[in-house]
């Protein structure tokens, strides 16, 4: 049977703007007839998989995602003098082998000779996969060839980057180079009733300030709003296992820095104006073959008063046991963390999920 992770985080977020939507204001949602903060899973990855932490525990085994792996191999064959024409067409068989190349108009190519190159999607490649392509763009510009179909497949590495191992790869025009995702984010969301706010600002002008003018420089506005956010969090340990070709050592570094970095790592949205980071206040995780299920729902009907988090946590550890209780559910072990409360300890958190 398969072996579930599952996190359940309380973040508290003082006046943020943490996910902007296409208007500049607090991403939000509809839940239980009343309109919350939210923080979309895309937001809450990224921040993760692209954070120093994720990236210094994580250091050789993280991918990038890019459209210009056809464009950096034709750059190296031109540096070892391919002509751009004939670089431009190997790089293209290189950038098609991970996706599809684009289709350039010829007024296009003579502004940007490289363009075809570049895939219509972003890939994620991985570094291993990466270290194939820029062998083999080095031996095809010395050499001064194509390259052959064996050498095309050969791109492809058995060894996968973490964050693709964990967050997967989806490529529509080559299914082929599809990995399975292991780890799915929820969209944080708030536990108590949003008011989204408008913050009114202007900026001074010191020179006029200076020749005695008054009046401001500029005058602009930007949304923002307070939560106490949940999140969750499930991982098939057994599929990450097997993305990571069977390495229990690299697996368990991942699951220790992928939980420290969903309780430590804020999204970068509006940081310099409102440094809003923060570490959980409370977290829960469960382990075992259970089937997964979010507690959100403890949160339908909005948190009201003064203590928040206090409640939050009441309702969640309320609704689990009632869960468990109802369906009959005996197969999970779980840890706890509270910074409220001064119970548990980061270690022995990340020690129980990694394990």
């Amino acid at each position: 049977m398969t072996t579930f992770i599952q996190l359940h985080l309380l973040t508290a977020y003082p006046a943020a703007n943490l996910n902007r939507d296409d208007t500049g204001a607090p991403k939000t949602v509809m839940m239980g007839g009343s309109e919350r903060l939210r923080v979309s899973s895309q937001s809450l990855k990224r921040a993760w998989r692209t954070s120093d932490l994720f990236e210094e525990a994580m250091a050789g085994h993280i991918g990038k995602r890019t459209a210009r792996i056809g464009r950096e191999a034709a750059k190296i064959m031109i540096a070892r003098g391919v002509n751009e024409k004939k670089a431009a067409e190997w790089g293209t068989k290189i950038a098609n082998y991970f996706g599809k190349a684009k289709s350039a108009k010829e007024k296009e190519l003579k502004e940007d000779p490289l363009l075809n190159t570049d895939t219509e999607q972003l890939v994620h490649i991985s570094p291993f996969e990466w270290q194939r392509v820029e062998q083999l763009a080095e031996r095809l510009g010395e050499e001064k060839r194509e390259p052959t179909a064996d050498e095309l497949s050969l791109l492809t590495a058995q060894r996968m980057a973490v964050d693709i191992s964990l967050f997967g790869r989806m490529l529509a025009s080559s299914p082929e180079f599809n990995v399975e995702a292991v780890c799915q984010v929820a969209h944080a969301v708030g536990v108590s009733t949003t008011v989204v706010e408008d913050d009114f600002f202007t900026a001074v002008d010191d020179l006029r300030q200076d020749n005695g003018e008054t009046g401001a420089g500029h005058m602009g506005e930007q949304g923002f709003g307070a939560a106490l956010f949940y999140n969750y969090l499930c991982i098939d340990r057994d599929q990450l296992l097997k993305n990571l070709n069977n390495d229990e050592e690299l697996t368990q570094r991942a699951l220790r820095a992928l939980t420290e970095c969903a309780l430590k790592v804020s999204p970068t949205g509006k940081q310099n104006s409102f440094a809003s980071r923060a570490y959980a206040s409370w977290a829960l995780a469960e382990k075992g073959t259970e089937q997964p299920r979010t507690l959100a729902a403890a949160f339908y009907k909005p948190v009201y008063g003064d203590d928040h988090i206090t409640q939050a946590i009441s309702r969640i550890t309320a609704l689990r046991k009632n869960m468990d209780a109802v369906y009959q559910c005996r197969g999970n072990q779980v840890a706890e963390l509270n910074a409220l409360t001064g119970e548990g300890t980061l270690e022995n958190f990340l020690g129980f999920v990694s394990a």
